[in-house]
């Protein structure tokens, strides 16, 4: 419900809001990606409603962002999000490999993105 209010207060505001419920979206699929690790198969009560909600928030806020951004663009930044996000608190929360391969990895998503944003037309 947050999310929908969120959105529809912001939403016809342009190409600068499009991008925050973009980047909102993104932080949002951090969020859901993080708590399957907690919902142990939505068994736990609490991990599973965060789950649910903020996947549900993200694929929301998404599809209102892609009425403005270019689809790939949009798609490749909120996926790259997720998967530098998740990677890094991954480092830092779960004690994940830091090794250069992994680091070197992030650093080419990041870059990806960097370069479809940089080519868009939008």
């Amino acid at each position: 419900m947050y999310c929908r209010i969120f959105a529809i207060h912001v939403l016809q505001k342009g190409v600068f809001v499009a991008w925050v419920l973009l980047f909102s979206a993104g932080f949002a699929e951090i969020v859901f990606a993080l708590s399957l690790k907690y919902n142990e198969g939505f068994t736990k009560l609490w991990p599973s409603i965060v789950t649910m909600v903020s996947g549900g928030c993200s694929f929301y806020l998404l599809v209102l962002a892609i009425k403005t951004l270019p689809l790939g663009t949009a798609y490749a930044v909120w996926t790259g999000m997720g998967a530098v996000g998740v990677a890094v608190l991954g480092i830092v929360l779960f004690k994940e490999s830091a090794d250069w391969y992994r680091l070197l990895s992030i650093a080419l998503v990041i870059a990806g993105i960097i370069g479809l944003k940089l080519t868009d037309s939008a």
